[in-house]
């Protein structure tokens, strides 16, 4: 995993080796427009991050991926459009950072789970709560907290990409 986090940097020697996988994937896509050239290039971050837990990588803005596009598609032989995509994929790869939402729902969710475990005691049909022990209780109220504002983000995400798409199609 830590070479492959090197070669997604900088770059160590074995580059060539990703960098034709995932050239290899590219070119596979039957690319004719802008619309599919964009899922192209977002398949491949998708293909990235689903392969390296822990760290992912966030996608260039679209004007970015746009102009890589009017660039690529003006490449004469297939070499020049491999080199401009190998630059392309290690100059425009960023790392995703968490946002200030993300901290501040980590940092707020344990007192709001012992708050809640608190005020849950008093309930008759809750009372059983109180065999749960704090040490369990508050790292899984807060983790299911954070695993549901991550997956309302995706579905969040991929309904805007939806959207765009469509609207990309009429």
């Amino acid at each position: 995993m830590g070479m492959l986090m090197s070669v997604m940097g900088k770059g160590v020697p074995s580059v060539s080796m990703l960098t034709d996988t995932l050239y290899g994937q590219f070119v596979k896509k039957d690319v004719k427009e802008f619309d599919d050239f964009h899922i192209a290039v977002l398949d491949i971050f998708s293909t990235v991050n689903a392969a390296l837990p822990g760290k992912h990588y966030d996608v260039p803005p679209l004007d970015v991926v746009e102009s890589f596009y009017n660039r690529w598609k003006s490449g004469k032989e297939e070499e020049d459009k491999k080199d401009m995509f190998v630059k392309f994929m290690t100059s425009n790869i960023s790392l995703s950072t968490l946002d200030d939402v993300t901290i501040m729902l980590g940092v707020a969710a344990p007192p709001a789970a012992m708050a809640m475990k608190r005020a849950g005691e008093c309930i008759p049909q809750l009372n059983m709560i109180k065999v749960i022990p704090d040490v369990i209780f508050v790292p899984t109220a807060t983790l299911i907290t954070l695993i549901s504002l991550k997956l309302s983000r995706r579905a969040a995400q991929r309904k805007q990409i939806s959207d765009a798409y469509e609207e990309g199609k009429k």
